[in-house]
């Protein structure tokens, strides 16, 4: 994947988790009982965001010390 295209797929990651954070608090703020939906809600909003920081981490070049 060049740059572009990594630039692209973090926008969409990023957008993702977004909306996956409002739906989160509107269905706590609702006082919903599911439970369950808001738990996977959440474990998916949590892979979100490990793609989101490997894909940051491609972008940046690897520094040697």
């Amino acid at each position: 994947m060049n740059e572009a295209e990594i630039q692209k797929r973090l926008e969409i990651l990023r957008s993702e988790h977004g909306d996956l954070d409002a739906a989160i608090s509107a269905l706590t703020q609702a006082g919903s009982t599911d439970q369950l939906q808001i738990a996977r809600l959440k474990k998916r909003k949590l892979r979100l965001k490990d793609q989101i920081a490997l894909a940051e981490n491609n972008l940046l070049p690897d520094i040697i010390a």
